[in-house]
């Protein structure tokens, strides 16, 4: 990217390479690591592009050897898994919960009932035992606050016994992500006649809904992301040359994200391969390959000439919309 930054994405995307070393350099409290390690499961909890951060923080805990399973927020509070004081809840939030009514009740709900609470989430939100990634977002397509929140976790994870993520290879997350700004490789993906469809396998799956769910709000462009199998299983077949495949790689553990890359091309539907290159644990590669979408989001949004610093807006931003599921006095007393 060329010339100064025309739009809070922009400028996000931009300072990740920065953020991403302060918070690296920044230490977590023994307190709360501890606090986890004493726990007997852990629930990552977390929404939309929270509930992506903590279906990979599920990853890299199990690398650490431990129970952990990530949960939606509203899922965790209205139908929740059989839980226990001995239990942990690691949310993941943006807004400390503010903006997001289930997280926020999923932390009170937890803290009730006596649960050991961990919260990832901005600078300064006014939570409790916080693990802090930075200044609230001004856009609405988060980024900055994605990645540098993947970073706290693998660093939590880490701490926990997960040896893949330890400093001197976190050290090397700045540089990955300072390439892909450079250099992203989603150029020649076109816009779509119809829809673009993302997939790949385990963590790159993940990578998927959440470069697709940045491609929607940026651009207003309808993107899926789709874990390889899935897509694979039925969700391929109204597929036609009006759309457009992305295979995310790798990983590709038996070659069937190639496999369905091909078959998409042999039933005319044009389809590009984003590799990641950098040297980095799966879990870990999915940081810098995010930002490449994150690029391909604010490209499409200049083409398109739509707004991606408000992407929630008319109906869908009612207040009383988003009050729905709030707990009463949630940090205000």
């Amino acid at each position: 990217m060329s010339g100064p930054p025309t739009t809070e994405l922009e400028r996000a995307i931009r300072a990740q390479p920065a953020e991403l070393s302060r918070v690296l350099e920044t230490p977590i409290p023994h307190g709360i690591v501890e606090r986890l390690r004493q726990a007997r499961r852990i629930w990552v909890v977390g929404t939309g592009t929270s509930l992506h951060a903590a279906e990979l923080a599920a990853m890299m805990l199990h690398d650490a050897g431990r129970a952990a399973t990530a949960v939606p927020s509203m899922r965790f509070v209205n139908w929740a898994p059989p839980v226990d004081p001995a239990d942990a809840l690691l949310l993941i939030s943006h807004n400390a919960g503010q903006e997001t009514a289930y997280a926020a009740a999923a932390f009170t709900m937890a803290m009730d009932a006596g649960l050991r609470v961990v919260a990832v989430t901005r600078r300064g939100g006014g939570l409790p035992d916080t693990v802090e990634t930075v200044e609230r977002e001004r856009s609405h397509t988060y980024t900055v606050s994605y990645t540098t929140a993947l970073v706290q976790l693998a660093r939590l994870a880490h701490a926990l016994g997960a040896e893949p993520y330890a400093p001197e290879v976190l050290a090397r997350i700045p540089g990955a992500v300072e390439a892909a700004i450079a250099d992203p490789g989603t150029e020649r993906i076109p816009q779509p006649g119809r829809a673009l469809v993302l997939f790949g396998e385990g963590p790159a799956a993940v990578t998927a809904r959440e470069g697709a769910l940045k491609v929607r709000e940026a651009a207003r462009v309808l993107a899926e992301g789709y874990d390889v199998e899935h897509l694979l299983h039925g969700s391929a077949v109204p597929l036609d040359g009006r759309d457009h495949l992305v295979a995310l790689l790798p990983p590709d553990t038996d070659g069937l994200v190639e496999a369905v890359a091909r078959a998409g091309e042999l039933a005319g539907i044009p389809t590009t391969r984003v590799r990641e290159p950098a040297d980095l644990p799966p879990a870990l590669a999915q940081i810098p390959l995010t930002v490449r979408l994150q690029l391909l989001a604010l490209r499409f949004s200049r083409e398109r000439g739509t707004n991606p610093d408000v992407a929630i807006e008319g109906p869908w931003a009612d207040e009383h919309l988003w009050a729905i599921g709030m707990p009463p006095g949630f940090l205000t007393g």
